[in-house]
């Protein structure tokens, strides 16, 4: 009789043997059979990475100047975070939601004082803190607002990413994320993003909340005008519904002050919470609320089994560790400022136009000098890792760490592929 185990076995650390060795051509082709091609990556591939910089499996090195969108805020593989990892990984990893563990109420207690909120509802990835939100807003719209059931609306704006679940595509205006995907969850309306008349128009009795980016990451790094924030703030107040700020990509030092709605001092009814928050090493989300709004749920009403793990909690506090010191929000805010100066240098020189708020830019590229794609592999042959969106636009979001001189060496990098 053939062992199977030990042929599985084999075969496995064959595999295992024979990707170590493949170069990153071979790579590259190998996945093309086994994973869903629901990704366009850059060709490279990356073996190992510290700080600002990643390795691929040949030893060349890349400057980091897309940090995961957002999710590499501090680097790869920050000490304090990594030390953080391999400490709780020696004690526990997970329990459930089934029991407490140590790790979750300190956890939530500093995730709400550092928001000026106070309840927090933990997930996972990002999508997840929207779909939840989308449930916490409707039920309070049921229970505390008195909307009749199954009525419920919840205003977003145009242009918008909130991620890709079919609750979530539902209410995209990119068709790319749409289209095979219906049919639709009903119960959304759209505007245009940075237009509060349009907003208002929108508003009635039925609606639970507004959901918006205070900065469109995916769309371009589109900011809205000075006073939106507050415009939007004073007119869900008015309205009696919810403002829930989406900060996933923007929250968390990216913009220049720990929260991009810190711009204008506005604190929303619900933040929604990601990337960043796992410090690049596990996947950590959280719903942060005012207690009147997450207080709706009830126990079995929404879950997560690794939502609030030991791990993440643990990864998350020393996340909150280094936002405490101010240290990342003022060098995202100072070094901002130069990639702005670097970035109007360039316009008219192949840069169209742009649009920059602390370390975070969308830089949109003159057709004639090429597509955003181009020029991202333009890049990356100088080393430089940048990616594009919506066509001619690359975006710009390094790790919170990077230098003045490496910042400066990206910008000169630009420059050249699009001399």
């Amino acid at each position: 009789m053939t062992d199977t185990g030990t042929d599985t076995a084999a075969t496995t650390s064959a595999t295992v043997s024979a990707s170590e060795t493949r170069s990153s051509e071979q790579l590259i082709r190998a996945e093309a059979p086994v994973l869903a091609h629901n990704y366009h990556p850059l060709p490279v591939v990356v073996a190992r990475a510290e700080g600002t910089w990643v390795e691929d499996v040949e030893g060349r090195r890349y400057l980091d100047m897309l940090a995961g969108y957002s999710a590499l805020n501090f680097g790869h593989r920050h000490p304090a975070l990594i030390e953080a990892a391999h400490r709780q990984l020696d004690e526990l990893t997970l329990t459930s939601r089934a029991f407490h563990h140590d790790r979750l109420a300190g956890f939530a207690e500093r995730l709400a004082a550092l928001t000026g909120l106070e309840m927090v509802l933990p997930m996972n990835t990002g999508a997840e803190a929207v779909e939840s939100a989308v449930k916490v807003a409707r039920k309070w719209a049921y229970e505390v607002k008195g909307v009749s059931p199954d009525r419920a609306t919840i205003v977003v704006a145009d242009g918008n990413f909130h991620g890709r679940t079919t609750t979530i595509v539902s209410f995209s205006t990119d068709e790319t994320a749409r289209a095979g995907f219906g049919p639709f969850t009903p119960g959304f309306r759209v505007v245009p993003y940075n237009d509060l008349a349009a907003l208002e128009s929108a508003v009635d009795e039925t609606t639970a909340a507004v959901l918006i980016e205070p900065v469109q990451g995916e769309a371009g790094v589109v900011i809205p005008d000075d006073g939106y924030l507050t415009g939007v703030r004073e007119l869900t107040r008015r309205a009696g519904c919810l403002f829930i700020a989406d900060e996933i990509q923007s929250g968390l030092g990216r913009t220049g002050r720990t929260l991009a709605v810190d711009h204008e001092g506005v604190v929303p009814d619900m933040l929604l919470l990601g990337k960043a928050l796992g410090g690049g090493i596990v996947p950590v989300s959280a719903v942060v609320a005012r207690r009147e709004v997450l207080s709706v749920l009830g126990p079995g009403e929404h879950g997560s089994t690794f939502g609030g793990n030991p791990l993440s909690a643990a990864i998350g506090s020393a996340v909150l560790d280094l936002l405490a010191t101010g240290e990342f929000q003022r060098r995202a805010a100072e070094l901002g400022e130069v990639l702005d100066r670097g970035l109007a240098a360039l316009a008219g020189s192949g840069v169209t136009g742009y649009r920059a708020r602390g370390l975070w830019a969308g830089v949109d590229i003159d057709p004639a000098i090429g597509t955003g794609r181009e020029i991202s592999e333009r890049l990356l042959a100088e080393g430089v890792l940048v990616k594009d969106t919506h066509g001619s636009t690359v975006r710009l979001a390094p790790p919170l760490t990077i230098t003045e001189e490496e910042l400066g060496s990206a910008l000169a990098a630009l420059t050249k592929v699009l001399s």
